[in-house]
């Protein structure tokens, strides 16, 4: 059996799928985040916006607040996001605030994207940061965990 190796990129993305997982468990929307620097993932987070009770429990800002406590500064320059879905308004600001240079999106958010879909933070030329983005690593794979969790929601919604 051949073994193909994963890009740096899908080795990361596995990680925050792995973290969305975590939140899927809890009953949460399965949203999953990782940030690496020079090869090590210094942060991870995902969504526990029911669990802790708060809007502000997403993904990407308990990643970006564990990167920076391993920084030792509030600023990431240097480092990549990976995360499973496209950011919203909150998590995109805080991407450009933390001055992250790349956000890896697993798949896109017609609905609340703020990386393209409906607006567009992280290149917003009035800002003083832009950042790179690349989008569609394990897109189907995120994509599907998406809708299966939404799918089995409404199923159960259905049984009450």
């Amino acid at each position: 059996m051949v073994k193909i190796a994963l890009s740096p990129e899908e080795k990361y993305m596995k990680e925050a799928i792995r973290q969305a997982r975590k939140a899927e468990a809890l009953g949460e929307v399965p949203i999953g985040c990782v940030i690496e620097y020079e090869g090590k993932i210094i942060g991870r987070g995902y969504n526990r916006r029911m669990t802790d009770k708060t809007t502000l429990a997403h993904a990407e800002i308990a990643a970006i607040k564990k990167a920076c406590r391993a920084m030792g500064d509030w600023r990431l320059e240097g480092c990549t996001m990976y995360v499973t879905l496209e950011p919203c308004p909150m998590c995109a600001g805080a991407i450009v605030q933390a001055r992250i240079p790349k956000v890896v999106i697993g798949c896109m958010n017609p609905k609340a994207g703020c990386a393209g879909s409906v607006v567009d933070l992280l290149h917003q030329d009035g800002f003083n940061h832009q950042v790179e983005t690349e989008v569609g690593v394990m897109g189907e794979e995120c994509s599907r965990m998406l809708k299966e969790f939404f799918r089995e929601l409404r199923r159960k919604g259905k049984k009450k």
